[in-house]
């Protein structure tokens, strides 16, 4: 792995060749934080699988971001039903069982500075051209991560990406104060009464769980303030004004996923961030 790290926070970041077993078709390669780390050592992010050290790719850990080949429902987006292209990732196609799996790795240029991780890659496949650019910075105890992807083919680009952060729980709960009026449908998981989202239930381990959808309002980025074990608080915060917006937890992490759904057209390029502050650890 690759380390950041200052007086305040190391990142855990996973090198995209030494660290291809963590990796799979879901996430992107390239910027991938695996872990957060106090000043003490301490772990600060979690995962489905948590504490399992070697979760399956497809759950993994910590505060991953994903561009989808596909949509939920199954709609292709850079995915012509047998093989296609994810984004960070590289081509895709599908194993024995018939599930999606990278057959051909992207490369990466990886620059290291003080503060900073830059990734860089381009992908030409299928009839697509991209360039994608993937900054990881630590400022603080402040988590930045960049996003900047050109199309570069003389065609429109479906655009899907959403991040994935798996936040710790404290007692298996989870409260999270959440922008105002948004609006939540009653739910077995979780209750929204004004700007409080909390869970309804204790899940039992990674298999008892429940995602749900959160309706924000039109045009507004996400800003979260979530609850932590050790911490005073975590604040989550988006350049973009979702699309759509997933909350989901099971007995061993919460994940709040804004999406970022746009149509790239030909020379474009979109940028936007994701910002993750880790806020000051609890009287002993």
């Amino acid at each position: 792995m690759i380390t950041l790290a200052n007086a305040e926070l190391a990142l855990q970041v996973l090198d995209p060749v030494a660290d291809r077993e963590r990796l799979g078709s879901r996430y992107c390669w390239g910027g991938y934080i695996w872990q957060v780390l106090d000043a003490a050592g301490a772990p600060l992010v979690t995962g489905p699988e948590w504490p399992n050290p070697a979760p399956r790719p497809f759950n993994g850990q910590g505060l991953p971001e994903s561009f989808r080949f596909r949509r939920r429902s199954g709609e292709a987006l850079t995915w012509d039903g047998r093989e296609g292209v994810h984004l960070g990732g590289g081509r895709v196609g599908l194993d024995a069982k018939g599930e999606p799996i990278v057959v051909e790795p992207c490369t990466w240029e990886i620059e290291r500075g003080v503060d900073r991780l830059h990734f860089r890659t381009a992908q030409r496949t299928h009839g697509y051209d991209t360039a994608l650019e993937r900054e990881v910075r630590l400022e603080g105890r402040t988590v930045w991560s960049f996003s900047r992807l050109t199309n570069r083919a003389p065609r429109p680009l479906s655009l899907e990406w959403f991040p994935h952060p798996f936040f710790a729980l404290t007692d298996r709960l989870i409260e999270v104060e959440v922008p105002p009026a948004c609006r939540l449908a009653d739910n077995p998981g979780f209750s929204l009464e004004g700007r409080r989202l909390a869970s309804r239930k204790r899940f039992d381990g990674d298999r008892d769980g429940h995602m749900d959808f959160l309706i924000l309002p039109p045009e507004i980025p996400v800003r979260a303030r979530l609850s932590h074990p050790r911490l005073e608080w975590v604040d989550f915060v988006t350049s973009y004004a979702p699309s759509e917006c997933l909350v989901w937890g099971n007995g061993n992490t919460f994940s709040i996923e804004p999406y970022l759904t746009a149509v790239l057209a030909p020379g474009e390029t979109r940028e936007w961030w994701v910002s993750t502050a880790f806020g000051p650890a609890r009287p002993a």
